[in-house]
């Protein structure tokens, strides 16, 4: 396990970009140095004692974790941190799960003490999958969770996914933006850390280079990829906030030990 850690973009803002590498899912610590409290965007339940420890060492009080979407290649940690610290779990309001605190939608902003972040609609890998952006005085801070990756994006062939509605989502809600806005994806495989929007418009071999849509739609359509190895146990998983379902494969009963023990 690794942490990244990024200098605050203000004296108004505390990050940090964590990383799990089983699912090569970023975590992003945001926190506001005035009253403490943080989030954590797309906690991963592998590493939730080392979140808890870097929440710690810099004194911070988790007030709530702040999912992206319902994941498939992981489960998230949301449930277990609520359990051992007391946050609220955030999930895109449509979801309509009875273990989400908070329901996120476009156009609600969501704070954690002086810090705003603004909730993007941005289907396509998922049908309701959110963004979240943060417009500090240095820069825009986007995290775009699975829809837009450096130099990719994420898959549209299950979880109602959407080609057309991804590039959609993509070209309305993130090109849209100023070319210098930062962007945090939820993954990246090959140990790159952060892509702004002018560069993925330029070179995303997928969505950039003012290709249309149609290419993209044949883009993923033929991408043949393979099947999520977490997926059967992970959504039905994230759909309870992390609660590991019974029938999770003995090879990821490890990360649920702490629920099985109550």
């Amino acid at each position: 396990i690794m942490i990244f850690d990024k200098e605050p973009t203000s004296d108004a803002m505390i990050f940090r970009q964590l990383f799990e590498s089983d699912s090569s899912t970023y975590t992003y610590l945001v926190a506001d140095p005035g009253s403490g409290e943080a989030i954590l965007i797309d906690p991963v339940i592998d590493t939730v004692e080392r979140d808890l420890q870097v929440l710690k060492d810099m004194g911070l009080t988790l007030k709530a974790t702040l999912e992206t979407h319902v994941h498939a290649d992981h489960l998230t940690g949301a449930l277990k941190l609520k359990d051992q610290t007391g946050s609220k779990i955030a999930y895109p309001a449509m979801l309509k799960s009875s273990c989400i605190d908070i329901g996120i939608k476009e156009g609600e902003a969501f704070r954690v003490g002086n810090i705003e972040l603004n909730p993007l609609f941005t289907p396509g890998h998922t049908d309701h999958h959110h963004a979240y952006l943060i417009d500090t005085p240095v820069h825009k801070m986007l995290f775009t969770g699975d829809a837009l990756l450096i130099e990719a994006c994420g898959r549209t062939d299950f979880q109602s996914g959407s080609a057309e509605d991804l590039y959609n989502s993509i070209h309305n809600k993130v090109f849209s933006l100023p070319g210098e806005t930062l962007v945090y994806p939820g993954h990246d495989y090959e140990g790159r850390f952060i892509t702004t929007v002018a560069q993925e418009k330029s070179r995303n071999p997928r969505l950039g280079g003012g290709k249309s849509k149609q290419e993209f739609i044949e883009i993923m359509d033929n991408l043949d990829l393979p099947y999520p190895r977490k997926i059967d146990f992970a959504v039905p998983g994230n759909e309870m906030c992390g609660r590991c379902p019974d029938d999770i494969p003995e090879d990821f009963k490890g990360t649920c030990a702490y629920h099985d023990q109550g």
